[in-house]
């Protein structure tokens, strides 16, 4: 059920952030649910082999910078999802980042409120 909840929360991050970034565009609200789906799945089976890549092209610097190095491929596995799909564009890599961003603070302040209500 928790893999539920949160893929629901991740799907209305993605939603919220392209309806608040410019460079930032999924098709509709529907469209956002298979986006979120794409997204955890290559961030479960791709996001730590980047990490651990990282980490190790920068001699430990970017375990150092955890939260750098996660929003870097957060950014980089959403220019992923992007050319995987039509459901989603983003215009640029700053974009991405900016997507990035907004997605794991909304995301973070939904997962709280969930847990904070039950």
């Amino acid at each position: 059920m928790s893999v539920v909840l949160s893929w629901m929360i991740l799907s209305l991050a993605v939603w919220l952030t392209a309806e608040i970034l410019p460079g930032f565009h999924v098709r509709s609200f529907g469209s956002a649910f298979v986006v979120a789906a794409f997204f955890g799945v290559l961030n479960f089976l791709l996001g730590w082999i980047f990490f651990v890549v990282l980490t190790v092209a920068t001699l430990g610097l970017a375990l150092l910078l955890a939260f750098l190095t996660r929003w870097i491929i957060n950014a980089l596995l959403l220019k992923v999802v992007d050319a995987l799909t039509d459901r989603l564009t983003i215009d640029s890599f700053g974009w991405a980042l900016g997507g990035a961003l907004m997605m794991s603070a909304l995301g973070t302040a939904g997962e709280w409120l969930v847990r904070a209500a039950f």
